[in-house]
């Protein structure tokens, strides 16, 4: 969701905040050799000139897309990009989307992301928008979203999709176990750009929006929240539009099944210590960093 974008006040919890931190960054700014914007870049560059030219020209090339695509929001609305302040006062930002399709949208880096994961992850947004328009349904709009809308926010700002097709691997992101997983594991990643054939065996998906509006200029500290789905063998023979619609298929029935989503739903992923992502972690002594590369366990 765009940070912001309700009609009332609300105070967010400290891990909504924190996922919310900002860049400085403009639409210049967006390097698509980084891996994270990599990602995105087909769609995105095309944007990223519509953006620089105006507001009115942006919107107008999301809006062809969406038509284009015939995609629909969290309550089967056709989705369409509309200008901020066309948002009725008073309004949730979720349950306007919800209602009408339309996204209420700012000419601004962070609500640039979002429309990228519109697109690049259609259901999954919209069971994002379903289900937070539902709690608000019950609940209202109040000084708190509660847990569900907490981790429904998280997952909106601040995800990666981490698929693996090895438990060793699943296990060593879970158990906080970063030498098992970005070292001795190395050789089980996908490369950053590359199509592979049956050779990696994890490989990350950026989804949350103040995430890569944070890597607009990168720290060694920027970590996600990831959503771990363990994918079969097979997986890592597709190329990458297909695994990109079995993660958005996978991970949307999740979301909208999962009634007991909290903070637990995700691990912590240092972005950064991802192998081809980041030059200086090709030394190892990158990971011995404990501020970074913290160590715990947690149960899911």
């Amino acid at each position: 969701m765009a940070a912001g974008a309700t009609g009332a006040p609300v105070v967010a919890t400290a891990s909504a905040r924190a996922a919310r931190r900002t860049s400085s960054g403009s639409f210049a700014d967006i390097d698509w050799a980084r891996p994270w914007f990599a990602q995105h870049e087909a769609r995105g560059r095309r944007w990223q000139q519509a953006a620089l030219a105006g507001y009115a020209a942006w919107l107008g090339e999301l809006n062809a897309d969406a038509r284009a695509a015939a995609q629909s929001t969290g309550c089967g609305e056709p989705l369409r990009f509309i200008a901020q302040d066309d948002l009725p006062e008073g309004t949730a930002y979720e349950a306007h989307i919800a209602a009408t399709g339309c996204v209420p949208t700012r000419h601004n880096l962070h609500d640039f992301f979002n429309a990228l994961a519109w697109f690049a992850f259609p259901r999954i947004k919209s069971t994002l928008n379903a289900r937070q328009a539902a709690a608000l349904d019950v609940l209202g709009v109040g000084p708190t979203r509660g847990g569900v809308r907490d981790a429904l926010t998280l997952f909106d700002e601040n995800a990666v999709l981490y698929a693996s097709s090895d438990a060793g691997l699943v296990a060593a992101l879970r158990d906080f176990d970063w030498r098992a997983l970005f070292v001795t594991g190395r050789s089980g990643w996908e490369a950053a750009f590359e199509e592979t054939i049956g050779e990696a065996r994890c490989e990350v998906r950026v989804i949350g929006h103040a995430l890569l509006e944070k890597l607009i200029a990168p720290y060694t500290a920027c970590t996600a929240h990831a959503w771990v789905v363990e994918v079969p063998d097979a997986y890592f023979t597709w190329p990458r539009a297909l695994r990109n619609a079995y993660l958005d298929e996978i991970v949307s029935a999740t979301l909208a099944a999962d009634a007991v989503l909290n903070g637990r739903s995700f691990a912590p992923l240092p972005v950064l210590g991802i192998p081809g992502w980041w030059a200086q972690n090709e030394d190892p002594a990158f990971y011995d960093d404990v501020t970074v590369f913290r160590g715990g366990r947690r149960a899911r």
